[in-house]
Parts: C-alpha cells; structure tokens; sequence
C-alpha cells in the first residue's frame, strides 16, 4: 500500500507541475488570440479575463496518469491498465465532453447544442454496461433494471455535469468543490484497491491546483488570471459524474456490495447539484426556460447578502464539507432518511440566507 501512495502522490505532484508550467502559456495564447470572458450585467467580475484555464485538465491529467501508471507497472511486474468496453467508451465521451467545452469557449454553443451532445456522451456508458443498478434503499428501491438504470444514468451524468458548469460562476468555486469531491472519491477508491483510479484522480487533482491559484490570486491586469471556461467545467462534471457511476455500482464480479457507496459518492456533490436543481425550478416557477441564465445561483445570494467573492467561496466549500461529513455519521439511518435531512437542511440554509439578504437590502436603503 505504501508504494501505491507513492504513486498517487507522484501523479498529483507531476500534474501540478504540469500546470505551473502549462498555464502561463496559455494566459500568452489568449492574450494574443483575445479569448476573454467578458463582463457583464450577469456576471460577477469586473475586466475581461482569459477563459481557456480548462483546456489544461484533460492533458494534464492523462499524462501524469499514463506516467505514473507506467511506473507501477514496471515497479510491480504487472500491467495496471486493463482495456474493457466500458473504458473506452469513457474516453471517447470524455473527448467528447471535452472538444465541446473548448469549441464554446473559442467559438460558442447554444445551450441546447450543449445539452444535445451531453445527453449523446453520457448514453456512451451505460450502452457499454457501466450504469447505475442499484438504489441501496432509496425510497425502498433496490436492484433496478437496465431499462430504467440507462436512462437514470444519462440524466445523472448530464446533470452534475450542467451542474459543475453552471456553478462556475465566482473564483475558485466550481474548482474548490471539485477539488473536494475528487479528494473523497480518491479515498474511497483507493480503500477498495482500485489504485488506478487513485491515481487518476490525483492527476486531476494535481492540475487544479495551479489553476486556483492563478484563478483566485492571480492579477488580471498584469494577465495573470484565468477562468476555466466550459473546457474545464464541462471537463470536471464528466469526470464527477463517471465517477459517482462506477463507485456506486454494484457490481459482485469485482467488488462486494457495499450498502452506503451510493449515499457517499452523491454527498460528495450535494451543493452543485442542489443548487442546480433548485434554481431550475425558480425557473420553470416563473414560466423561463431551464437554459436561461441567471443570478439566482447560490454564490449570487450570498454576495447579496453582502459577502465578498472569497468569504461566499468558503461558506460555500464548508457547507460542501458539511454535507459530506453529516451524511457519512447518519449513513446508518438509510438512504432515504438522509435524503431528507440533506433537502430540509439545504431549504432551511436558504431560508435563512433570504433572511440575510433582506436585512442587507433594508440596511442598504436605510443608509
């Protein structure tokens, strides 16, 4: 085990370099080429900011992976990367995922576009027989067909993956919870043996950490800051997604049943997809297409409620955290118990946020 920690931590050490070496490149190429995500009424910064941060990720990532992977193999004697069906199939739609994410950034996609070519990538997964089949007790249900896991499996990937895009919305944001996320997928993999995952991750891992730092520190005005764009967000909900999908299921051949995998991986992503799920409804409330863009987005509320950009940015990884960390200790109470808790909590963290911004606002007009 401790040669495959040492694994790990070298593809996550070998992607940040990557990263710190990769991204001041980029910020050049996009100053030359005038790829700027630009202000506007909707948005929350103030200068125009390169937008390719992202294009780095799915690079970054595979290299370190192949290397460290390689390295294992040759250590151990053993070849660490078994080609199946499903895998490639993950890759394919990943590049998918991937290409489109990249051409919105340079040339721009409708929303519909988008959605269309989601929906295309995500049935590639459980058409190679990697779907979700099992729902450990969610409202009493178990083992679920193929004919209702295909489907259930699409929607699943297309919205976290709309999820991660969507929250991109303030520095460091849709980043940090990745970073969370990813960090508790790495453990929960590595704890089942699947060291390649781990790595895999780490390598995810790795990259984003140079893109935070020129993403939330860096200086626009000496070109020093960066978004990640669509190339990124779209990038990180696939993998995410993926990720929930095979963690969760259950599948005797490789792994023993686990009881609490599903409750786990989806705790890790309660606050993106929450926040989507809630803010397509006050859409769909108010007669307005679920693709329209707007500032009902958690991190809109909170700077409304006066937070400053980085102050909403942690409340919003804590709370992340929290669910995370709530969910696991009442795992034992069943799926559909903590369920509820997570909806009733989430509700009440936002009635209380509207509370906030109330006083705020009546604050406001009274000076």
């Amino acid at each position: 085990m401790a040669s495959y920690i040492l694994f790990v931590a070298g593809a996550l050490l070998l992607s940040c370099i990557i990263g710190f070496i990769s991204i001041p490149y980029i910020l050049d190429f996009c100053r030359q080429k005038a790829l700027y995500d630009i202000p506007n009424s909707r948005k929350v910064h103030k200068n125009a900011i390169p937008r390719l941060g992202g294009i780095v990720f799915l690079p970054g990532m595979l290299l370190s992976f192949v290397i460290a992977v390689m390295t294992m193999s040759e250590v151990d004697g053993e070849q660490k990367i078994s080609i199946s069906l499903w895998s490639v199939s993950f890759l394919v739609s990943l590049m998918l995922i991937y290409i489109t994410g990249i051409t919105d950034d340079i040339l721009g996609l409708s929303a519909r576009t988008k959605f269309i070519i989601q929906t295309v990538a995500a049935c590639l997964l459980p058409m190679s027989g990697l779907y979700i089949n099992n729902m450990y007790g969610l409202f009493g249900i178990y083992e679920i067909p193929f004919a209702v896991g295909f489907p259930l499996t699409v929607l699943t990937i297309v919205f976290i993956d709309n999820a991660m895009n969507l929250i991109d919305g303030i520095d460091g944001l849709s980043a940090g919870l990745s970073i969370i996320a990813l960090t508790g997928f790495l453990f929960a993999f590595a704890n089942i043996g699947l060291w390649t995952y781990a790595v895999l991750i780490a390598g995810l891992i790795g990259i984003i950490i140079p893109f935070l730092y020129y993403n939330i520190f860096g200086d626009a005005e000496k070109n020093k800051k960066i978004f990640m764009g669509d190339s990124g967000s779209l990038t990180l909900g696939f993998i995410l997604s993926f990720l929930l999908v095979k963690y969760s299921m259950d599948n005797p051949a490789v792994l023993p049943y686990r009881d609490n995998s599903l409750i786990f991986a989806s705790s890790l992503l309660i606050v993106p997809t929450f926040d989507v799920f809630r803010v397509m409804l006050h859409r769909v409330r108010n007669h307005k297409s679920i693709f329209a863009a707007d500032k009902k987005h958690i991190h809109h509320k909170l700077m409304r409620a006066g937070m400053s950009q980085h102050k909403a940015l942690c409340v919003i990884l804590a709370l992340a955290v929290m669910f995370i960390v709530v969910n696991n200790i009442l795992a034992f109470a069943g799926f559909t118990t903590v369920i509820i808790i997570d909806i009733l909590s989430y509700t009440a963290f936002h009635l209380v946020l509207n509370r906030m911004i109330f006083k705020h606002i009546k604050k406001g007009h009274a000076g």
